[in-house]
């Protein structure tokens, strides 16, 4: 085979109904992950950063449909608090670290000083090379913890990402995704690239490396990360034997309410 033909099979989108399947039983094999990190007591970290429109949200909601949301939750934090500001910088995620037992995926992270507020000029000097030299030590005593720490990096072409952003402009119900920092994001490519490189340089160490998931085509991005995911942790199948239901016991002697009694919501359909 061809690099040219290679390249379009590689390109070639799954069918949507090949998808939903694949989807779904990566969803039960996530419902088997969850069960064996309560019963073992992991604590287990993803991060999950990357370009603007690059679809981490998306593969977010696809990890979490099907899981207990207090074993498996996720933290996305807004800007910080005047007060936090003036707090060490890894203090506002400390309390979001998981307890044994639980999951926890960051829809970005602490690696916002290396990204936004790196390009967007809002952390000074000091602070950016203070965070590049603590962060690294600050991830190793994550994990000397007993935290398994999994950072993924959503990549996605300049094309592609203009093309979502203008989706989200045309689509009332995803405007609401694109923030007046995304729409600046949008001018600044190349200096979110060069931050992007400064980053891995620093971070992307042995104890925690960088994944990069190529994000051009979504169904596939999310695929390939929750197959990822799952190969980095060993599980075995803790799921329970089916429930038999034992009948209902008759009450005596009850009289329900009216039904008047109630505020029911009106039925249009």
């Amino acid at each position: 085979m061809t690099d040219e033909n290679k390249s379009s099979a590689k390109n070639t989108k799954i069918s949507n109904k090949e998808y939903e399947k694949e989807l779904a039983m990566l969803q039960i094999e996530l419902v088997k992950l969850q069960e064996w990190i309560k019963a073992k007591g992991l604590k287990v970290v993803c991060i999950f950063e990357g370009r603007d429109a690059a679809g981490k949200g998306g593969v977010i909601k696809r990890i979490t449909e099907s899981l207990n949301p207090r074993i498996c939750r996720v933290v996305a934090l807004g800007t910080p608090t005047e007060r936090e500001k003036t707090q060490w910088y890894f203090q506002r995620y400390v309390p979001h670290l998981p307890a044994a037992g639980e999951m926890v995926l960051f829809d970005r992270s602490w690696y916002n000083r290396a990204g936004v507020e790196r390009v967007m000029g809002f952390c000074t000097e000091d602070e950016y090379s203070e965070f590049m030299r603590s962060c690294p030590e600050f991830e190793r005593m994550l994990v000397r913890s007993g935290i398994m720490l999994i950072k993924y990096w959503f990549s996605v072409s300049d094309e592609v990402q203009e093309l979502r952003f203008q989706g989200r402009i045309k689509d009332p119900t995803k405007r609401w995704k694109l923030s007046p920092m995304d729409v600046e994001s949008r001018k600044l490519w190349v200096e979110y690239s060069k931050a992007k490189d400064d980053n891995f340089a620093h971070t992307d160490i042995k104890q925690a490396p960088w994944y990069v998931v190529n994000a051009d085509i979504k169904k596939h991005a999310r695929l390939n990360c929750i197959k990822h995911l799952l190969s980095l942790i060993p599980y075995e199948d803790l799921t329970p034997e089916p429930i038999k239901l034992e009948p209902r016991v008759k009450a005596s002697g009850y009289v329900r309410p009216p039904m008047t009694d109630q505020t029911f919501v009106p039925e249009h359909h």
